[in-house]
C-alpha cells in the first residue's frame, strides 16, 4: 500500500510502526459554530482511509480532537453571555450529528483540548527544561531556531520566513526573542477562562494541544498524522517541532493532507457569500450525496463544489442504489441456489474488478478510480441478473457491492422517501388532533414525521415542513 507523504513529497510504501496496527491522528474542528463543508472533507476522506485499513485487517487507533477552547469560542460566548463550555458543548453535539449524517464513524477517542491542559503544562515545562522554550512576563514561547529541522514538513526556510516578515505569534509581539518563535502558553485577558500555571493564569496556545493529545492517546511516535492542507504551516510544522523536541524521535512517519474545497471555483468565505455549513447542505441534499461527491475526486486534489456537480453526484449515487434495490427484489423471488456456468464466469470478472478497486485504494487512496470499479460491477449486475438468476449469484453481487461501498462509507440501502401528499395528510391529521386536544396523538405524528426526516414548524401562517 502506497500513500503520498507530505514530509518527503513522494509516494511511500506504508510500513506501520507496530505490525498489524495503525496509529492515526486527525486534527478536528474548532467548535464555535456548525461545521462547514470544508471541515467535512477531511472527516470524510480520513474516515475512508481508516475504513480501508480496517478492511485490510489492521487494528486502527483513530484519534480526532475537538478544539473546545479558542479565541473564536470565547468571542461567541461573550456575545451570547454564556460560559465558553456552553458554546463548545453545544457545537460538539451538532458536529456529531452532522458526522452521523455523513456516515463518518466516531473516532476511537475524541479528546477535548480543555480536558488535557495538565498534559500541556507538563509538556511546556519539559520544553523549557530542555532549552527549547522560554518565558517572558507570563507568556511561554517555543524557540524555533533551536529545533534544527524546523520547516521540513512545509519545506519553508527559516531565513526566508524571517525576511518575509512572517510572524507565527499569537500574542506578545514585542517580547519574544525571535520573530519566528511561537506561543505555547499565554496569559489570560480580562474576562477570559484560564488555568493556573507556573508562568501565569492563562491558557495554552493552539499548537501544543495536538502534540499533547497525540502523545497521550497514541504514544511518542505515530503512523499517520492527517488534516487539511491549510494546517501544514504553521500548525503541523509546529507540532513536529514541539513533539520531536520533547520525545527525541520522529513524531509521525506519514503526513497526509487533503486539498481545498472551493465553491464555484472560488475560495469559500463568508465575505464572498459562498459559505455553506453541512447542515445547510442537508436541507437540499441527502448528505450521502455530499460524501459521494467528495470521494469522486482524489483527496489531494482541490475539489469544486457547485449545484451541477452535486446533481451529477446524486444521479451517480442513485445508479448504485437502484442496482442494489433491484438485487434485493430479485433475492426475494430467486429459487435455485447454485450458480450457472455463465454466472460463475461473471463472478471471475467481478473479482478482477474488486482487485482493480483495491489497487486504486492502495495507490494513495484513489477513491475516484475505486468508484469507477464499483460502477463496472453495477453494470455487470444490471445486465446479467433477472428473475431466472440463482440465489447464490444475486447474494454474491449484493455482498460485493455492499462491502466496497461500505469501505467508502456509502450506505447501499435506498431510503424510501415519504411522498409530499402523505406528509400533507399527516399534517392535517395532526391539526385535527390538536383541535380535538389530543396532544399525545399530535406529538406522536410530529415524532413519526421527524423519524422520516421531515421537520415541522408551526407558524402564524400555518404549518411549514422541510426534509432534512
Amino acid at each position: 500500500m502506497k500513500l503520498f507523504n507530505t514530509l518527503t513529497r513522494r509516494k511511500e510504501e506504508f510500513i506501520p510502526v507496530e505490525p498489524g496496527k495503525v496509529k492515526m491522528y486527525v486534527c478536528g474542528p474548532t467548535v464555535y459554530n456548525f461545521i462547514h463543508i470544508g471541515n467535512a472533507r477531511p472527516m470524510v476522506v480520513f474516515d475512508t482511509v481508516r475504513r480501508y485499513f480496517e478492511y485490510k485487517g489492521y487494528e486502527v487507533n483513530y484519534i480526532s480532537n475537538f478544539t473546545d477552547i479558542d479565541d473564536k469560542i470565547i468571542k461567541k460566548a461573550g456575545e451570547e453571555g454564556v460560559e465558553f463550555s456552553v458554546i463548545s458543548k453545544h457545537y460538539i453535539q451538532e458536529c456529531k450529528k452532522d458526522m452521523e449524517m455523513l456516515n463518518v464513524r466516531p473516532a476511537t477517542k475524541h479528546p477535548l483540548a480543555s480536558e488535557e491542559v495538565d498534559g500541556m503544562l507538563e509538556m511546556i515545562q519539559e520544553l523549557i527544561d530542555k532549552g527549547f522554550a522560554y518565558e517572558k512576563n507570563g507568556t511561554v514561547y517555543f524557540q524555533t531556531r533551536k529545533f534544527k529541522e524546523y520547516g521540513k514538513l512545509s519545506h519553508k526556510n527559516l531565513d526566508d520566513l524571517q525576511s518575509g516578515n512572517r510572524s507565527l505569534l499569537v500574542s506578545g509581539v514585542d517580547e519574544k526573542e525571535d520573530q519566528l518563535d511561537f506561543v505555547l502558553w499565554k496569559p489570560k485577558k480580562e474576562g477570559e477562562p484560564f488555568w493556573d500555571s507556573a508562568w501565569s493564569k492563562g491558557r495554552p496556545g493552539w499548537h501544543i494541544e495536538c502534540s499533547v493529545m497525540s502523545k497521550k492517546y497514541l504514544g511518542d511516535q505515530i503512523d499517520i498524522h492527517a488534516g487539511g492542507e491549510d494546517l501544514i504551516f504553521p500548525h503541523h510544522e509546529n507540532e513536529i517541532a514541539q513533539s520531536e523536541a520533547v520525545n527525541g524521535k520522529e513524531f509521525a512517519k506519514y503526513w497526509m493532507h487533503n486539498g481545498f474545497l472551493n465553491i464555484d471555483n472560488k475560495k469559500m468565505s463568508k465575505s464572498a457569500g459562498n459559505f455553506f455549513t453541512v447542515r445547510e447542505i442537508s436541507e437540499v441534499y441527502d448528505l450521502q450525496v455530499l460524501r459521494f461527491f467528495m470521494l469522486s475526486a482524489h483527496y489531494r486534489s482541490p475539489i469544486n463544489f457547485n449545484e451541477e456537480l452535486m446533481q451529477a453526484s446524486k444521479n451517480s449515487l442513485e445508479r448504485i442504489l437502484t442496482a442494489v434495490d433491484k438485487l434485493n427484489d430479485l433475492a426475494k423471488a430467486a429459487s435455485g441456489s447454485d450458480m450457472t456456468e455463465e454466472e460463475t464466469i461473471q463472478t471471475e470478472r467481478i473479482q478482477r474488478l474488486v482487485k482493480k478497486y483495491e489497487e486504486a485504494m492502495e495507490d494513495d487512496f484513489n477513491t475516484a478510480d475505486a468508484i469507477s470499479a464499483i460502477f463496472e460491477i453495477v453494470k455487470i449486475s444490471n445486465s446479467t441478473t433477472d428473475a431466472a438468476s440463482s440465489q447464490n449469484y444475486i447474494s454474491y453481487l449484493q455482498r460485493t457491492i455492499d462491502e466496497l461501498c461500505n469501505i467508502l462509507g456509502i450506505i447501499t440501502e435506498k431510503k424510501r422517501e415519504i411522498l409530499d401528499q402523505d406528509i400533507e395528510a399527516m399534517i392535517e391529521k395532526r391539526k385535527q388532533a390538536r383541535k380535538d386536544k389530543d396532544f399525545a396523538l399530535a406529538d406522536a405524528i410530529r415524532k413519526e414525521l421527524e423519524d422520516k426526516g421531515i421537520l415541522l414548524e408551526d407558524t402564524r401562517e400555518g404549518v411549514k415542513w422541510k426534509r432534512v
